[in-house]
Formats: C-alpha cells, sequence, structure tokens
C-alpha cells in the first residue's frame, strides 16, 4: 500500500504529473495532426509552393541552382545581363545570348526553404509519378492510401512536405509556449500553446507547401534572442563575450530570414532600433556587430543575383511594380521586353495607400486568423511592471507598422488570387506573440471577474479556448472538402500531357509552376499575346519571339486559369492579338489559327483544357 500511495502522489504533485501532463498534450497534437490531415489536406494550390518544390528537387538531383519554371520576364533579365558581358550586333530581336541552353538560373525564390526542401528528399522516398497517368509508368493504378475510390486523392510529395512543415508549426507552438512561460507565467504559456495550436489558418499554411512555417521559427527564436539579450543587459548576469555572440546570432537568424523570404531583410532596422535602445552602454558596438553579421549572410547571395539577373533580388526586386496602372495582374512576369517608361514615383504611392487601407481594415483586425487580436489592441492601454514585457511589445508594434507598408508595397497577384494564403502575407509572421500578449490581457481581466464558484474560472477558460478556436472545430464537421485543387490543377493530367513530351522539349502553359512540379518539364509562361501584330512587326511580347529566337515551343497546355477567365476583362482586348481571342477562334471555328505552328489536339481536353503540339503524340506506335 504505501508503494500504491507513493506512486499516485507522484503521479498528483511529484515528477510523474508532468509526465502525465505532457503525455496527454502529445496524444492530443497526434490525434489533432491525424484528423486535420484526413479531413482536410489539400494538395499545393500555392504557385510559390510549387515553385520552390520543383526548385528543391533540381537541388536534390544535382542540378543546381536552376528551374523549369521559366518567367519570360527572367529571361529578359538574363539577356540584358549576357549583352553587358559580350556585346553583340542585334542580329535579332533577342540575340543568341537570350536562347534557352539547358537549365535556367532561378532568379525568383531566397535559397534556404528550397535547400531545405531538396533536403528532405534527399531523406525521404519521395516518388513524383502518380501510377498510370505517364505511358512511361507501366505500374497500373491500384487501390491505395493515396487514392479514394480507384481516384486521385492525395499527391504523396505535397503530403511530406506539408506533413514536414506541419512539425516546423509545432515547433513555433513551443517556442510560443515557452516564450510566454518566461514572459508572463504558466497559465498564460498554456493556454497561448493551445489556442495557437487551435489556429486553423496557421494550420492551412502548413499544408501549403509556403515558406511561412519555417520563416516564424525563425522569427520566434529572434523574439527569444531579443528578450534575452534586453534582460541580460539590464540585470547585467551574462558577459560581455555572450552578449556579443548573442547579438551577432540576431543578426545572422535575419539574414536567414531575409534568405527565406526576400521581404524578411527589412526587420533588421526594428532589430537595430531594439539593440540601440535596449543593450547597455555598448549599443552601437553590438548595433553594428548585429548588422556586420546579417550582411555577411545575405551578401555573397546578393552577388550572385547581380552576376546573373543584374539585380539584388532577381525578378522579386520588382514586385512593387506589379498590379499597378503600368504592370496590371500578372504582366511583369510574363513579359519578355517590359516597358518602364510609364514608371513613376505616383504608382509607388497609389499602391500603398490603397493595399495598406485594404491591409487595415481585412488584415489587422483579423491578424492570426482569430479575434484574439482584439485583445491585443485593447492591451496596448495597459503597463506591464516587467520591463521586458514593455520593450517586446514596442519592438512588436515597430514591426507591425514596418510589414504593414512592406507588404502594401510588394503585393502582387499572388495575393489577390489567394488573399490569405501567400508569400507575401507577412503579417501572420507576428501573430504568435499577438496572440500571447492578448491571452494575458484575457487573464488580466479574469482576475477582476468576481465568479461565485472558483471551478468557474476554468469553465470560462475553456469557453474562451472554444470560441477562438471555432473555425478550427468546423474543419471536423461535414461536408468533407476534396484535396484536390481543381480547377486548376489536377497532377494525372498535367503529368498525362507532360508524359508526351521529351525533357528536353519546351512547353507553354498558364500553368508553369505545376507542370514543373508535378510534370517535370521545362515550361515557360504563357506570353502576353498569341500571334505577332501585323501593325506592329517588332512587338516581343508574343509566342513567336520565344519560338523563334529562343527555343521551339513544342507543346500549349491551358487550362480553365484561362479557359475560365472573364470574357469581356480578361479574353477580349481591344487592340491585343490575345489568348483568349486565340481560344475562341479555335473552339468556334472548330480550326487553329493560320501561322500557328502547334496544330494537333487529343480528344476529351476541351472545353476545360487545351492541348496543342506539333505532332499526335499520344498515338502509340503502329495506330
Amino acid at each position: 500500500m504505501p508503494v500504491l500511495q507513493d506512486w499516485i502522489h507522484r503521479l498528483e504533485v511529484g515528477a510523474g504529473a508532468k509526465a502525465v501532463k505532457w503525455g496527454v498534450a502529445l496524444l492530443v497534437i497526434i490525434l489533432l495532426l491525424a484528423g486535420y490531415n484526413w479531413r482536410s489536406f489539400k494538395n499545393l494550390a500555392a504557385p510559390e509552393a510549387m515553385d520552390a518544390a520543383q526548385l528543391a528537387r533540381n537541388l536534390a538531383e544535382g542540378k543546381g541552382y536552376t528551374t523549369l519554371f521559366l518567367r519570360p520576364f527572367s529571361l529578359h533579365l538574363v539577356k540584358k545581363v549576357n549583352e553587358q558581358k559580350t556585346p553583340l550586333p542585334p542580329v535579332n530581336q533577342l540575340g543568341d545570348l537570350s536562347k534557352i541552353k539547358g537549365m535556367h538560373p532561378d532568379l525568383a525564390n531566397p535559397p534556404v526553404y528550397p535547400c531545405v526542401l531538396a533536403g528532405l528528399m534527399k531523406m525521404l522516398p519521395f516518388k513524383y509519378e502518380i501510377p498510370g497517368a505517364t505511358t512511361a509508368s507501366k505500374a497500373k493504378a491500384k487501390k491505395s492510401f493515396w487514392q479514394r475510390e480507384g481516384r486521385f486523392w492525395w499527391y504523396p510529395p505535397d503530403f511530406f512536405i506539408g506533413l514536414f512543415n506541419q512539425l516546423l508549426f509545432l515547433v513555433v507552438v513551443l517556442l510560443t509556449g515557452l516564450l510566454a512561460r518566461r514572459l508572463f507565467d504558466a497559465q498564460v504559456a498554456w493556454l497561448s500553446a493551445i489556442l495557437l495550436l487551435g489556429t486553423e489558418l496557421f494550420w492551412r499554411f502548413s499544408v501549403s507547401g509556403l515558406s511561412t512555417m519555417l520563416l516564424l521559427v525563425l522569427f520566434m527564436a529572434l523574439l527569444w534572442g531579443l528578450a534575452l539579450l534586453e534582460q541580460a543587459a539590464r540585470t547585467g548576469k551574462w558577459g560581455q563575450a555572450k552578449v556579443l555572440l548573442l547579438t551577432i546570432a540576431l543578426g545572422v537568424l535575419v539574414g536567414m530570414g531575409a534568405l527565406t523570404r526576400y521581404a524578411f531583410a527589412w526587420l533588421i532596422f526594428p532589430v537595430l532600433v531594439f539593440v540601440l535602445l535596449f543593450s547597455g552602454q555598448r549599443r552601437v558596438v553590438l548595433a553594428l556587430a548585429a548588422l556586420l553579421a546579417f550582411s555577411a549572410v545575405l551578401s555573397p547571395w546578393v552577388v550572385r543575383n547581380f552576376k546573373v539577373s543584374g539585380t539584388p533580388f532577381g525578378t522579386a526586386s520588382f514586385a512593387p511594380l506589379e498590379t499597378t496602372a503600368a504592370f496590371p495582374e500578372s504582366k511583369l512576369g510574363r513579359s519578355l521586353n517590359p516597358d518602364f517608361s510609364l514608371v513613376d514615383f505616383n504608382l509607388f504611392w497609389r499602391k500603398l495607400l490603397v493595399n495598406t487601407r485594404q491591409i487595415v481594415q481585412n488584415d489587422l483586425p483579423k491578424l492570426g486568423g482569430s479575434w484574439v487580436t482584439a485583445f491585443f489592441l485593447v492591451g496596448l492601454l495597459v503597463t506591464f511592471h516587467n520591463p521586458t514585457l514593455n520593450r517586446l511589445r514596442y519592438f512588436l508594434l515597430l514591426c507591425l507598422a514596418l510589414l504593414t507598408v512592406v507588404q502594401a508595397e510588394g503585393r502582387t497577384q499572388l495575393s489577390e488570387d489567394s488573399p490569405e494564403i501567400n508569400s507575401e502575407n507577412l503579417l501572420v509572421l507576428l501573430a504568435p506573440l499577438v496572440l500571447v500578449y492578448g491571452v494575458s490581457l484575457f487573464y488580466l481581466l479574469l482576475e477582476q471577474v468576481n465568479l461565485p464558484i472558483p471551478a468557474l474560472r476554468y469553465l470560462v477558460i475553456g469557453a474562451f479556448a472554444v470560441v477562438v478556436s471555432l473555425p478550427m472545430i468546423f474543419t471536423f464537421l461535414p461536408p468533407r472538402p476534396s484535396p484536390v485543387a481543381y480547377p486548376p490543377y489536377y497532377p494525372p493530367a498535367i503529368q498525362t500531357v507532360c508524359g508526351w513530351m521529351n525533357e528536353r522539349e519546351l512547353m507553354m502553359s498558364d500553368i508553369p509552376w505545376a507542370v514543373a512540379w508535378y510534370g517535370k518539364r521545362q515550361c515557360v509562361w504563357l506570353t502576353l499575346n498569341a500571334n505577332k501584330d501585323p501593325k506592329d512587326p517588332d512587338s516581343q511580347e508574343n509566342f513567336f519571339t520565344i519560338y523563334d529566337y529562343q527555343k521551339p515551343i513544342q507543346a500549349l497546355y491551358l487550362t480553365p486559369q484561362t479557359m475560365d477567365s472573364r470574357f469581356l476583362s480578361q479574353w477580349v482586348r481591344p487592340g491585343e492579338l490575345s489568348w483568349g481571342s486565340f481560344i475562341l477562334e479555335s473552339m468556334v471555328r472548330h480550326e487553329i489559327p493560320p501561322g500557328f505552328p502547334l496544330r494537333k489536339a487529343p480528344a476529351g481536353f476541351l472545353p476545360e483544357q487545351l492541348f496543342l503540339t506539333d505532332w499526335e503524340r499520344w498515338r502509340k506506335p503502329g495506330q
């Protein structure tokens, strides 16, 4: 009996109590992870995610930092740099140096996340081919975990990438809980972790395949470093060498974040302000150390980009120009010879005002996917006794103001197509700390309520957690959504058409990122126009500019991305030989416009999709 009593005592108040608590938490997390994936997992739908994935595969296969997704604007940048290195007379429209020879260097993605995914692809048995989708695959489609009722359901590489990002999300939850415990207490820490785990927005980010979860890990580590630096400088418990190393680590973290997403580089300014204000007497030296460490991490990649494209951040350097009057929608990325003569300061100013208004009205009130933001905003009126809490909140507000401007100026068509789940959503990085401050105010207000029964306190806390987590709870209720991101992405169809192509052949598509990822074929983004304009024969924005002078395009693949476009605003454009006009002529007259080199089309694709090629590749020999 004494042994049993000792064992029960340990479970209630001893070391066993912690083991039980963490064991239950781990079990809940496993069940939540399995349940969410079973109910709500979705294959990749973000172009940025597919782009990063195909780039990572090229790295894993030893092809270097090269891409199968060819942006016409990227071809333009490489062409300009090559012409500067070896000037040539104008033999043709683009010059021999612009021809597509082999793999094209990637100019859109910073390197950290693709390199991490490449390591993951090396470690795990990624199988990219869908059984039965290609002629090269002799395996027949059999019932498996990845299918449902004999139909395609989950794409295994997408699932593994999502699962990896979900593990990163759990790291974010752990770092957030530990930081909340250090700044506040165990109650705030546990509730903050629970609410963060119950935030449906973060789960959607985790399965999106974007670099957001990795960036959140880096940002939470940065917050930890700032909190330790402030406490060390204020209490004097650390030696100067340790404080210097910590400050250098802060610069390295910001640099790694910038190499994960370029816009993260702007956070070096709030970090320097924090160091100058709250790091003690050697603040100037420490700020310079952080800046030098940041520069040392970022500079080699900037030099690489200058050598390849003549710009510090590749195509991302021109993000402020996108979705402006000069370059609406995705016009800049699809331009082979962009006209920058229309660019002036008013374009940037107008874009800043319009997008900032939208962020303030829509994004800030629901920052982090829940209304705990309201508690954070009200909590700004509260002054904490702990200086670290006040100073870290100053840093948070400075980041909030800065990232609002950066997000407004860097907004592109990606944000228009998917307003929440995109790589340009920077404010979501602040959500975990915002949630912690919001939870702290909730507990502060709860202490002011006189409850008739003490046990009601737990009921109130539970009700609060349930209400905040309602969006997550609804994901487990019917109906069950399809994981297939169609329209426009249907991996078996993409692999089928790509299976008809040789690896060295070039395709053109309105979803080239998906062709590159699922089909593993070199694909150029749809040019602005289909045919040459008789009134402007020197125009360099059409299909034939690439076909004639860079590399023959041997297949055209159009999906509902284009086929289901709005008729007046996107298909029919006065004065342009648009792809919409090309499609209308092909469907109404049942013939391809004269002079177009790709004239063979398989049956069964129209009206949702259109595939044109130079010969009937889908026919087996002897048919």
